[in-house]
């Protein structure tokens, strides 16, 4: 799907016609503990619950759930569509990260189910998409789950994994002024999320034309906009936004590979954040791809996925597969990421962590022995 992308520019000028053009009169607002800190957007919101109009003018009310942790349990969707519906609303607005997007995601898809949602019965029922104005802000440049048909949410505390098309916001508002406030580590960890999302979803056996150009452009905007980004100008941020969303439309069609399969477990674990885990496995698995291209399992074959190597190093900007993974390397030491320090015990309930499924969209075969193997050139010992 085609997805309207607005800015905060001229203080919100593009949502105040967004909520015109969807005819919105209450509006539930999904947003985590990072809301308070969002000087801009606070700002916005509080006069319009003070007024009850528009800048527009025209009546707007605007209900709150923040009632949701990161990852988000399935009791507290349920209690957002309680009040999505006790409220009568009519549109969603989410703002921050996976976890509020997840959160609103699910609203949208449960929303207009016929059970209550009790003990889990809205998992077990078909979801009937709807049209529902969906507008999402996301406050880190890096999960690009405002992109992606996918959510996760925790019952009876195993992980349920969410996905249907309509689940996509239409509209996309950025604010580049959230990513200022956001931790140093944060801001690195969020980027190499984005960053080894395009890069898994080049290589994914899933790939195709329109993905892997998402991929390439995303790869080149991070490229070219980390030192802004980092640096916290207007413009590294506003084009991180941008990279991160790009690299989250191409996920939404190949789904992520072995690098991310593997690094759920190191966070934890290890309490590393999800995109420095995926940059710590991702730095390991791209020069063993090219070094093993002859285990390839994509349909296509050995000598595409040398191409598409070719292409991720063209995009990196970098004269070959070999000095592409170097820089990757580089990228990642320069960022002073650290490396945890694993025991063999540990060792062990990684190399058996890894979800099957994961590894399908990966295009060379792994067994649990090479998972191990990398998982110690992954981690110290």
């Amino acid at each position: 799907m085609d997805q309207n992308i607005i800015t905060s520019d001229d203080n919100f000028k593009a949502f105040d016609k967004w909520l015109t053009e969807n005819s919105v009169k209450k509006l539930l607002l999904v947003c985590d503990t990072s809301f308070q800190f969002l000087t801009e957007i606070k700002s916005y919101i509080e006069q319009i619950e003070k007024t009850g109009k528009t800048p527009s003018g025209n009546d707007l009310s605007i209900i709150r759930f923040d009632d949701f942790q990161p990852n988000p349990l399935y009791e507290s969707v349920v209690k957002g569509v309680k009040l999505f519906r006790e409220t009568e609303c009519d549109a969603i607005f989410a703002v921050g990260g996976g976890s509020a997007m997840d959160t609103a995601k699910c609203i949208k898809l449960y929303s207009n189910m016929k059970s209550d949602g009790e003990n889990g019965s809205f998992l077990n029922e078909e979801i009937v998409p709807n049209k529902m104005p969906f507008l999402a802000m996301p406050t880190t440049a890096g999960t690009g789950s405002e992109a992606t048909r996918y959510a996760v949410i925790y019952f009876d505390g195993k992980k349920q994994s969410v996905a249907d098309m309509s689940c996509i916001p239409e509209t996309v508002l950025m604010d580049s002024s959230v990513l200022k406030t956001l931790p140093v580590y944060q801001k690195k960890s969020t980027m190499m999320d984005a960053f080894c999302h395009a890069i898994e979803s080049f290589w994914s056996v899933n790939s195709t034309d329109e993905s892997k150009e998402y991929s390439r452009k995303s790869i080149r905007m991070v490229m070219e906009n980390m030192d802004g980004y980092l640096g916290n100008t207007e413009e590294g941020n506003s084009n991180m936004l941008i990279a991160a969303n790009l690299a989250g439309k191409a996920i939404n069609i190949t789904q992520t590979t072995a690098g991310h399969a593997m690094c759920y477990k190191i966070t934890s674990l290890f309490g590393s954040a999800h995109g420095h885990a995926a940059i710590l496995c991702d730095r390991i698995l791209f020069p063993w791809m090219i070094e093993n291209t002859d285990k390839c399992i994509d349909p296509r074959g050995e000598e595409y996925l040398k191409t598409v190597f070719d292409e991720i190093a063209e995009a990196m900007g970098a004269a070959s597969p070999k000095e592409a993974a170097e820089k990757l390397t580089e990228i990642f030491e320069a960022l002073e990421l650290p490396v945890p320090t694993a025991t063999e015990e540990q060792f062990g309930e990684l190399k058996v962590s890894v979800n099957p499924v994961r590894l399908k969209n990966h295009p060379i075969a792994l067994d649990e022995e090479t998972i191990d193997n990398l998982y110690h050139k992954i981690l110290k010992m």
